[in-house]
């Protein structure tokens, strides 16, 4: 059992937690009831974090995985002199507060990513520590060990039930991050009920299959077994942790161990209770003793001679190191070096051109080598997508004997490599990708297929709610992916990521589209950029006789426009279509008809331009032709009551992609015929 004030500490923690869900009338006191011994000791004795500056670079990351556990998180971070008051616990899940019901980043100092979705957070955290490794590898030298820190996760059954978890604790296990610690909450009781209903595998036997180490330690509530199994964890550098340690959710309630006690207020006789049974004064709610106070603010000093000393190692890598000293700085301020799209092609105009993939794959090997910030890959799809980074190295462990030494990319296999093997696992992958950004130093990037985005969806979404500068290629675009067919066909996915609030959807028309979508996107700021690009070559528009490409970043441009600027009629396309759209035009132009050809790239990114310019491009009083193949759904906003759309509003087919496009309507023909019958 913990010394007296380390227990005044622990229910100090406690019912600083369950006074804020009682007062709220809402949220989950279980978990911090029988989670505070781990939180306290972690938070202690090994976290090295200063409250005075949550953004210091090499602080240890605590990601609260379990976020329905906010309230222990917010008790932390008060307690520890990060700048969260007492008034601001009060506030807990309240209108405009700094509390919310679930951590959010940048809403909290010290709440390092946003949480709630179980398992989405220990992806986060191998996101953490892949970035840890990578850096490390690739600036600390001898004597100069400038990057240094831990990534600690407090997880839940919930979170290891997850498909998330389980993706990213393979590739963990795999890649043998040494320095991520998972301290599991593991109470055998859920939402609904006890475990024994639905998760009864041996936890510990599985994380060692995935190539963890696992220490148990049977009581949750005595800290010297705590404190020597995370020593232990951090003793075991060859691989990552999960440390088991045995809890009662709803410790010393009268729902202890039950499924009530998990989200749902006490009540004001059982919170009570729960103080007497405790041994914690029952007046007043938010009780904070001041010796408890005094000794988890000790963290302030602690954490300020940390930092000091980190600094003064900087100085001396400065100086022995000065070029990569200023390097790692620009890349930890999200600084973009001078002339990082110097080499950025130009593509000649060229009737059979190439895929936007391909063309994409050969901006971001222009872009790559001069910014160190980018590192990312596929959900095993390189070959596809075009995504790897050529001759900059594989993160990997170093191969078993006998096997590829080169690596994917002929760069070879390190730490330090910057091309990540996410194996078939697109939900982990979009989740690390989050923790890279949340970590610092990164701009990181996924590619998988358009249709396999919605197994990542739900951590793209976090990271339009963290602000999270994350990169996703998705290639494949549409039906003209041809013979795999409508499984692998996307029709609705288009329409699915544009209705992600603060997310940038690119759909490049062309090879020259698709070099500055790739400059929109390392230069967006607080929000993801997902890119849309083909599988079939589409022509290299001829920029003499069009608009510059560079109309892309105002999301949608006049691309052609009609004789004297006065069109009879709007063509409006996206991606590949583009193409077929100047072509219709060409046959109408013959007819007499005066045609304007738009390029509408990203809604996201025309939305956000006055109404001046949107006005000009998309005039109210002429009628419009949306040609995209994929559903309609959110067209009508461009093309008025009075416009009509081409697009998919049934699944694909098996057969050359041609044939399936034609059968769809995407022809020159179908085109002028639904433009002629608009003029009528």
């Amino acid at each position: 059992m913990p010394h007296d004030l380390d227990q005044q500490c622990i229910n100090t923690l406690r019912f600083l937690s369950v006074d804020m869900v009682q007062k709220a009338d809402s949220g989950h006191p279980g978990l911090p009831l029988g989670a505070a011994p781990m939180a306290y000791v972690l938070w202690t004795r090994f976290m090295k974090y200063n409250p005075a500056n949550p953004s210091w670079a090499d602080r240890d990351r605590f990601v609260l995985s379990a976020g329905h556990g906010s309230a222990l998180l917010y008790s932390l971070l008060y307690m520890t002199g990060y700048d969260l008051s007492l008034d601001d616990i009060k506030q807990f899940r309240q209108w405009g507060s700094k509390t919310p019901g679930h951590p959010e980043r940048e809403h909290a100092p010290g709440v390092e990513v946003t949480t709630g979705p179980l398992g989405q957070g220990f992806g986060n955290a191998v996101g953490m520590a892949i970035a840890e490794a990578q850096l490390a590898a690739r600036y600390n030298r001898d004597g100069h060990a400038i990057v240094d820190h831990y990534t600690y996760v407090l997880a839940s059954d919930g979170d290891l039930m997850e498909g998330v978890a389980s993706e990213a604790a393979s590739l963990a296990g795999h890649l043998q991050l040494g320095k991520l610690i998972v301290l599991y909450d593991d109470n055998y009781v859920t939402l609904a009920a006890g475990t024994p209903i639905t998760f009864t595998e041996d936890r510990a036997e599985r994380f060692r299959a995935y190539g963890w180490h696992t220490v148990e330690v049977s009581d949750g509530n005595d800290c010297a077994a705590i404190h020597a199994a995370i020593e232990e964890a951090r003793n075991e550098t060859h691989c990552p942790s999960l440390i088991l340690i045995r809890t009662h959710i709803g410790y010393g309630s009268p729902e202890q161990d039950s499924y009530k006690a998990h989200g749902s207020p006490l009540g004001v006789e059982d919170v009570k209770r729960t103080k007497e049974n405790l041994r914690w004064p029952t007046e007043p709610p938010f009780l904070v003793p001041d010796e408890a106070l005094a000794h988890m603010r000790e963290a302030k000093e602690r954490g300020a001679n940390e930092e000091q000393r980190w600094n003064d190692a900087m100085a001396a890598f400065g100086k022995a190191y000065p070029d990569l000293a200023a390097e790692l700085d620009r890349s930890q301020r999200g600084v973009l070096p001078d002339g990082w799209d110097a080499d950025i092609p130009t593509f000649p105009a060229d009737a059979k051109g190439m895929a936007t993939r391909v063309a994409g794959g050969k901006v971001m090997n222009a872009i790559a080598p001069k910014l160190p910030q980018l590192s990312g890959g596929s959900a095993d799809l390189d070959p596809s997508t075009k995504t790897a980074l050529k001759g900059l190295g594989d993160f990997n462990v170093p191969p078993v004997p006998g096997e590829d030494e080169q690596g994917s990319d002929g760069g070879g296999w390190s730490r330090s490599g910057r091309n990540i093997h996410f194996g078939v696992r697109e939900h982990a992958m979009a989740a690390i990708c989050n923790g890279m950004a949340a970590h610092g130093a990164f701009i990181p990037f996924g590619a998988t297929f358009l249709i396999f985005s919605d197994y990542l969806r739900p951590a793209l979404r976090l990271a339009a709610l963290s602000h999270l500068h994350v990169i996703q290629v998705f290639t494949h675009d549409s039906i003209a992916l041809g013979e795999d067919g409508p499984t692998h066909q996307p029709v609705e996915q288009l329409a699915n990521l544009r209705a992600i609030p603060n997310l940038t959807l690119i759909r490049p028309a062309d090879a020259n589209e698709t070099a500055v979508a790739w400059c929109v996107a390392i230069e967006a700021e607080r929000k993801p950029v997902c890119f849309a690009l083909s599988r079939q070559d589409v022509p290299t528009l001829d920029r003499s006789t069009l608009a510059a490409a560079d109309g892309l970043r105002k999301g949608a441009y006049t691309l052609r426009d009609a004789d004297g600027g006065k069109p009879a009629l709007i063509l409006i396309g996206t991606g590949a279509e583009v193409g077929l759209v100047l072509k219709a035009a060409d046959r109408l132009a013959g007819e007499g008809v005066a045609v304007r050809c738009v390029s509408m790239p990203s809604w996201d990114l025309f939305d956000a331009q006055d109404e001046s310019y949107r006005h000009s491009v998309l005039p109210a009083n002429v009628p419009k032709l949306a040609v995209e193949a994929g559903s309609p759904q959110g067209w009508h906003k461009y093309v008025g009551d009075h416009g009509a759309i081409i697009g998919v509003e049934t699944f694909g087919a098996s057969a050359p992609g041609e044939t399936v496009l034609e059968n769809y309507g995407f022809t020159v023909d179908n085109v002028c015929a639904r433009a002629r019958a608009l003029l009528s």
